[in-house]
């Protein structure tokens, strides 16, 4: 072939060449750009564990990426949720040691089941950071993907319980060399219906997280439970400041008490846990809860403050005051307080009064649906409360954002109650707040899960938080940054995320 028809052939291929190593250089420029985007908006996969009293619970959470071809998609994904509760039962109440035997026995299985959830590893993944983790499956063995972080319960709640998970939760973060990220449970509790918008909503292109997440800060929360009696005004991620607190008992204790006094014997020789209060609750209705709600046509909410603090006699010649009620005018009256104490103390005495006498069956209902409206209504009477010393906060400084409240969220185990939603919802109406919209998660989010753990170790783990190695397990744990202790960043082991690392891989 002569050289003249050589030469723009090789000229063709060289051009070639020389297109294929820009197209090359662009991939590898475009790579590290896409990459750097998806460090700030990536999908993020966490393992938490929760073991804050006698729940042993684990869950695998994923933040989903946009999907373009499927925009109804949610914007986070449950890839495993589970929960083992310690039996004691024959205690009558919470036992440290058997809730502690209980996650010995039960902690490391679930996690081996949670395993088995993790998303399949990319076949593309070679290098170190994101190495799959095998994982065996019956006969074979699977190559999953390595969580980025792990979520664990740090406080509040029992010592050896948490102490349990927490080291179990160290022990992962070192062998797959990812952050820990030890959770504060009643943030946990405040960010739930965060959780529960993000798993049914679809995920956004927004690069402000905050902005497709509901609801929005601030608003005010109800931390209703057995161990816990809050209400908070929930300003951000991490300040939460609370607004009234018990002095005595919590709810859900004060409620779990009277049940054990109000309950026939054979309800509570059959029951197979410790959460009487669910009982009392489906002892006391009116007929059974279906679709179409909550069958509570025999309340009628106190349209005045008066109507509210009165006694209310009922047909057996007892009555219940209502807690912190000496006096229309008495100064705790007003107080910014929760008490339960004098409740159950009023209640052992009608139980009392029998001498031995069986109580009727229609005389214990009737005190099941007293002592839980008492105890509602003092609850819905500090939000009323809280929310009126807001408005007038506002009206004083137009400035201020203090009032502009819209909603009330009502998280922990008594939260699953369909009498407290059937009273707050009756009490705010009538009481001139009808536009509050009332959030309560699902009843399986009521309760302690890891799930709110692992939905708040992935909030602040994107607000760039993580916990050091050295953490240590905390009995108590307060969420308001006026705290004593300083709140939840008042913790120590706490540090900011390096992003050097990933720049570093970028390099590689």
């Amino acid at each position: 072939m002569d050289n003249a028809r050589v030469d723009p052939i090789n000229r063709v291929i060289e051009a070639g060449k020389r297109m294929l190593r820009s197209l090359w250089q662009l991939r590898r420029c475009s790579n590290r750009v896409s990459k750097y985007a998806a460090s700030q908006t990536r999908q993020l996969l966490t393992l938490a564990i929760e073991t804050s009293c006698d729940d042993t619970s684990v869950a695998v959470l994923e933040t989903a990426a946009p999907d373009l071809n499927s925009p109804t998609s949610p914007a986070a994904r449950l890839h495993f949720h589970d929960k083992v509760t310690a039996d004691n039962a024959k205690y009558h109440g919470i036992h440290p040691i058997v809730s502690l035997e209980s996650h010995n026995e039960h902690l490391a299985p679930l996690i081996a089941q949670a395993l088995r959830s993790l998303p399949p590893a990319s076949p593309k993944c070679d290098d170190f950071t994101s190495h799959p983790i095998p994982v065996r499956s019956a006969n074979h063995w699977l190559r999953k993907q390595k969580p980025d972080f792990i979520s664990v319960t740090r406080g509040p709640g029992l010592l050896p319980s948490l102490s349990t998970g927490l080291q179990i939760a160290k022990g992962l973060a070192v062998a797959w060399q990812v952050p820990l990220l030890g959770v504060n449970h009643m943030q946990a509790h405040a960010l739930t219906p965060r959780l529960v918008h993000a798993l049914g909503q679809p995920s956004t292109r927004r690069s402000n997280h905050e902005e497709n997440r509901e609801p929005a800060f601030p608003f005010l929360t109800l931390l209703v439970s057995g161990g816990h009696t809050m209400l908070v005004h929930s300003k951000a991620l991490a300040h939460h400041s609370i607004l009234a607190g018990t002095t005595d008992l919590a709810i859900g204790d004060a409620i779990d008490k009277a049940a054990r006094c109000i309950l026939p014997e054979e309800m509570l020789n059959t029951a197979t846990d410790v959460m009487y209060g669910r009982l009392l609750e489906d002892f006391a209705a009116a007929a059974p809860r279906d679709g179409r709600g909550y069958d509570a046509s025999y309340y009628n909410p106190p349209r005045t403050r008066g109507e509210e603090l009165s006694r209310k006699p009922s047909r057996w010649g007892w009555a219940l005051a209502a807690p912190l009620a000496e006096t229309r005018s008495g100064s705790k009256s007003k107080a910014m307080e929760f008490s339960f104490s004098g409740l159950g103390s009023a209640v052992l005495r009608i139980c009392r009064r029998h001498r031995g006498q069986e109580m009727t069956h229609e005389e214990r209902v009737d005190l099941a649906r007293e002592v839980m409206r008492v105890a509602f209504e003092h609850l819905a009477s500090r939000v009323v409360m809280a929310l009126n010393s807001l408005l007038q906060e506002r009206n004083t400084d137009e400035k201020s954002t203090e009032g502009k409240i819209g909603t009330l969220v009502v998280s922990g185990g008594v939260a699953s109650n369909g009498f407290l939603k059937h009273i707050l919802r009756s009490f705010l109406d009538i009481r001139g707040y009808p536009h509050i919209r009332l959030i309560f998660p699902p009843p399986s989010l009521c309760t302690d899960n890891a799930a709110m753990i692992a939905w708040t170790g992935i909030e602040m783990y994107e607000a760039g938080y993580e916990s050091n190695l050295g953490c240590k397990a905390l009995r108590k744990w307060s969420i308001d940054p006026d705290a004593d202790d300083g709140g939840i960043l008042g913790a120590s082991c706490w540090q900011k995320r390096e992003r050097d690392f990933d720049t570093w891989k970028e390099r590689k």
